[in-house]
């Protein structure tokens, strides 16, 4: 299975480090490892076979005696697992059986083969057991699951596919969405992990796994260690060059930008400046890496950057980054067309008062341009207009598809098939008087034919009128 270069240079064990050590899941894990089950009362009871408590008491203590047994008596351990995950109902000996596997598993990788052999000696499938408890009510057993789903999908020598695949990771998607989810740590390093492995980022991405990541992160309510850990999901998505290609539809961009303006935390800054450099890096199709560059610096990432040169860092791929960004950018502007400018600031979503709206000679050559592409940026204007809270926003989309219809002669047509003709008129009631203003000015231009007759009226209209800011 694939890895990318960098991403395999990193610690691939979930538990290593600070973030590990202090994570909801890990801490809880370490109180219900001190409650030691009653394994004779289920074996009185019945509950379980003679062999099964034997073997579990085995597990049960670290060292040598257990790498034995998990040595010489690999498909028993494998089998007293899956029996007691299948028989035992109680949730609190359900939770520490997990921790027992998630345990040997973490001493040795390998180990996740006894696992595989099992199921394939019994003609079953590994991934039913542990994916039929991801459907359970209680949050510590679906996540220390899910971890353990990770790790053997992750180190095992033949990838998870198929339905079982589509299922984990439509799973991950969903808990990222889950709000107030208390687990979002752990979800944030089951998805670090799958997504190093090549395959599994395919399929991520075909499960609008990119739209997800953006909307959580653009919801600016995490903490810095999972923006850290959602945007290293976007970093190692980029090593894969057709996403690469395709990031700059889904607001990677501004939100990233959003981020890195406010981070205080130097692991946010790096993982946020290593997406920007493989956004330009990635893509084999160099028009897509300058429409990248463009956006970045519409996003006001060269600011950014100016200010990050100013402090001193103790990762040096942080000032590496900062000046391969900053050159790239600075000659990204240098020869940047007026239009490319406007494509760039309508597909960001950020627009402002800049000259090329007001330029009679803008609109005059380019106004046919939005047609481009299935209509792209008319539907993008449109679709601001729909759900953008920004009241610049709103005068500046309101203010370009007046242009759009006065300079392009089907321009009317096209507005009314686009359903861009009721958004406009909607916001003649907006509660701001610039939008209201902008609105009106647009739906002018749509109702009248005679446009010298409407520049002197719109020149009246503009002196007793709220003036536009």
């Amino acid at each position: 299975m694939a890895q990318p270069p960098l991403a395999a240079a990193l610690p691939e064990d979930i538990d290593r480090g600070v973030a590990g050590a202090t994570s909801v899941l890990v801490q809880r894990a370490n109180e219900i490892r001190m409650q030691k089950v009653n394994w004779p009362s289920y074996l009185q009871s019945q509950m379980i076979s003679q062999e099964d408590y034997e073997v579990i008491i085995a597990v049960e203590m670290p060292g040598q005696n257990r790498g034995a047994l998990l040595n010489s008596h690999r498909l028993q351990v494998a089998r007293t697992f899956m029996n007691l995950l299948g028989h035992i109902s109680k949730d609190q000996t359900i939770q520490y059986i997990l921790i027992l596997v998630d345990d040997i598993l973490s001493e040795d990788k390998g180990r996740v083969e006894i696992f595989k052999e099992y199921a394939r000696k019994h003609k079953e499938s590994m991934w039913s057991p542990f994916l039929n408890l991801l459907t359970r009510p209680d949050t510590f057993i679906i996540n220390m699951t899910a971890r353990i789903i990770a790790k053997l999908a992750c180190w095992s020598r033949e990838p998870m596919d198929g339905s079982d695949l589509t299922f984990y990771l439509t799973w991950l998607k969903d808990q990222l969405r889950t709000p107030n989810n208390e687990y979002m740590q752990s979800v944030g390093r089951c998805l670090q992990m799958m997504l190093r492995v090549e395959e599994y980022r395919t399929i991520f991405y075909q499960l609008d796994g990119v739209v997800t990541i953006v909307q959580v992160l653009s919801s600016g309510k995490l903490n810095f260690q999972i923006q850290y850990q959602l945007t290293f999901c976007l970093w190692v998505m980029t090593f894969n060059n057709a996403i690469a290609e395709k990031m700059n539809k889904y607001s990677v961009i501004p939100t990233l930008a959003d981020i890195l303006s406010e981070s205080v935390k130097e692991k946010v800054t790096r993982i946020v400046l290593a997406v920007f450099r493989n956004l330009i890096e990635k893509p084999e199709d160099p028009a897509i890496a300058r429409e990248n560059c463009i956006q970045m610096v519409q996003c006001k990432v060269l600011k950014q950057l100016e200010i990050l040169a100013q402090r001193k860092f103790e990762d040096e791929d942080i000032t590496a980054d900062i000046e391969f960004l900053n050159e790239k950018l600075q000659n990204s502007i240098q020869d940047l067309s007026s239009f490319e400018e406007y494509c760039s600031e309508v597909k960001s979503g950020r627009m402002e008062w800049s000259p090329v709206h007001k330029s009679e000679k803008f609109w005059r050559e380019n106004a046919g341009r939005l047609n481009e592409k299935n209509y792209e940026l008319l539907k993008i204007l449109i679709n601001l207009l729909e759900t953008s809270k920004d009241t610049l926003v709103l005068s500046v989309a309101c203010h370009d598809i007046g242009e759009y219809t006065r300079h392009y002669h089907r321009g009317k047509r096209v507005l009314e098939q686009l359903g861009g003709k009721q958004w406009v008129m909607q916001h003649l009631t907006h509660q701001d008087p610039n939008v209201r203003y902008e609105a009106l000015l647009a739906v002018q231009k749509l109702m009248v034919h005679n446009w010298e007759y409407l520049g002197k009226q719109l020149e009246k209209d503009a002196q007793q009128s709220t003036p536009r800011t």
